[in-house]
């Protein structure tokens, strides 16, 4: 059995201001639960306190099982594991997260204290320990085809993102936990692991909750949506597919309660106005304007006012301009030990995606074409170097501009959103409107890296709309973007005047584009006018 409870739950931030309040729900045994909702309105803190990692302000969370976690940061530089052994530890029971610690302890002072080393070895068999090496070693197997002694010290750095993922994921849902708490889950996934991921989820026994933006996988696994927003929560008993309906529904319903709530306490504050009129003309009106309040007091202590609650509206403004009709021109281009070498003429205006698994060369694609220049040069933009040999050159008047998978900009930490756009010669004033557009206004005085990795992706959309480019290089732009944040992105890049290139495993924004180039696993680069049936659904 595993289930949740959660009751008027809130949380303040350390400066006192309240994320959310009010907010419950209830995971029964066997669902698929997905929380959604806006960047930053607080869904990895209100993991955070179902799980024990922080203490809610107000509210409560019962839990009638055994949770397993999966944290947004599995798959990225900031996971505290090095090597598949922890990475594999960091998603165990806590017992066998004590025993390696043990293990690994008298591995050192083996020389010194070996009958302390017998212990370990025998504490961990107690704890399930060699069983568990059992298990990995299945999981590694099948997330990237090796044994478990063979990578068990292997650097997570050499890994991609999505290896890692698929990695942890395997160990927990083969794990004996009975609950599962998974924090975009999907990020770094290319879309054969999303299919197994929506195929792992349907099969699983065990209670899933979890956080995703991706529109297909909440559609093909989703049984339960809640919705949180900032001043409580709303459930969708149902799945993805009939969510936007439910969701006007929800809204609509809202808004006729607040609007009987207001007319009939306007309703009663005007008769106790008239009650109070009269009653200064004649005591025989006391008693009635002393009922009056009575019952307007009443009114107000046993009724809620429905709260406010403003609608998301993001406002993308990517211009770009016109340019040469050739827009970037590949020629025998072969990056090293990723591709062979390739051709390839992108042109004017065309939407490509590029397609293809994890660990292909797409990413170092993108940043190759973001340091090059009409001659074929490095731009000096500071860029990394990606290797290659070959040729790379982009048509007149293109100007690259780059969204980094990770939000990689260690030139912006540490400082304020205000400042960053201010290098930009963005005085306040326009700034904090330009912020509004992208729903960052709250934000501004914050630093970079405190936002949430949706509100960081929309600052970098931001900076692009400023920086004048006239060719897009998206590393999947919308893997921590909301439902609203990512249509928003889409309608930006419909009236875009330029060229559009985007990496990217979201089957659902991939339909907007009209040529896709697969990197595939044999360092073949090919060229298609639809997609292919590979990455269709």
């Amino acid at each position: 059995m595993g289930s949740i409870a959660v009751s008027h739950l809130a949380w303040r931030l350390p400066a006192g201001d309240e994320l959310f309040c009010d907010v419950g729900f209830r995971v029964a045994n066997g669902d698929r639960l997905a929380l959604v909702g806006a960047n930053g309105v607080g869904k990895t803190t209100l993991l955070r306190l179902i799980i024990g990692d922080a203490t809610p302000s107000a509210g409560t969370v019962s839990i009638d099982g055994t949770l397993g976690v999966m944290h947004q940061l599995v798959g990225t530089a900031d996971h505290p594991a090095t090597t598949v052994r922890e990475l594999l530890l960091s998603v165990s029971p806590l017992r066998l997260c004590a025993a390696a610690a043990a293990l690994t302890a008298a591995e050192a002072g083996l020389a010194d204290d070996p009958m302390e080393y017998a212990v370990a070895v025998g504490h961990w068999n107690d704890v399930g320990g060699y069983d568990a090496e059992v298990l990995w070693d299945e999981c590694t197997t099948r997330a990237f085809g090796a044994s478990f002694d063979d990578v068990a010290d292997r650097p997570l750095r050499t890994l991609s993102g999505g290896e890692q993922k698929r990695l942890a994921l395997e160990a927990l849902l083969r794990s004996e936990f009975e609950i599962l708490v998974l924090d975009e889950p999907d990020n770094f996934l290319d879309v054969p692991a999303k299919r197994w991921l929506e195929q792992q989820l349907n099969e699983t026994r065990k209670t899933v909750v979890f956080i995703s933006h991706d529109r297909e996988l909440l559609a093909a696994t989703a049984t339960k949506i809640v919705t949180i927003e900032a001043a409580g929560s709303w459930t969708h008993g149902g799945s993805f597919a009939g969510y936007p309906d439910a969701k006007a529904h929800h809204d609509e319903r809202r808004e006729h309660h607040r609007s009987l709530f207001d007319e009939e306490k306007k309703r009663l504050e005007d008769y106790v106005k008239l009650m109070r009129q009269r009653a200064s003309i004649s005591e025989a009106f006391a008693p009635k304007l002393k009922a009056a309040e009575t019952k307007l007091r009443h009114f107000v202590e046993k009724n809620e006012r429905p709260p406010e609650v403003a609608h998301q509206k993001i406002d993308v403004q990517l211009r770009g301009a016109r340019t040469g009709k050739r827009a970037v021109i590949c020629e025998s281009l072969e990056i090293d030990g990723l591709t062979d070498p390739f051709d390839l003429e992108l042109w004017y205006g065309e939407r490509v995606a590029v397609l293809g698994g994890n660990g292909v060369g797409k990413s170092h694609f993108l940043r190759l074409l973001a340091s090059a220049d009409a001659d074929g040069a490095a731009s000096g933009d500071g860029s990394p170097v990606v290797a290659h040999s070959g040729v790379v050159r982009l048509g007149a008047g293109v100007r690259p501009g780059l969204f980094h998978q990770t939000h990689e900009h260690p030139d912006w930490l540490g400082r304020e959103l205000v400042d960053v756009l201010h290098d930009h010669d963005v005085m306040l004033g326009p700034a904090m409107g330009m912020l509004r557009r992208y729903e960052l206004q709250p934000c501004a005085r914050q630093t970079f890296e405190t936002l949430s990795g949706g509100q960081q992706a929309r600052f970098q959309i931001l900076l692009l709309e400023l920086s004048g480019a006239t060719l897009l290089l998206l590393d999947e732009p919308t893997d921590n973007l909301d439902l609203v944040s990512a249509e928003a992105l889409e309608t930006g890049l419909e009236q875009f005047n330029g060229t559009v290139i985007a990496v990217t495993h979201d089957r659902w924004f991939m339909r907007g584009f009209d040529r896709f180039v697969v990197f595939g696993d044999d360092c073949a680069v090919t060229d298609h006018a639809e997609l292919p049936m590979t990455w269709a659904d």
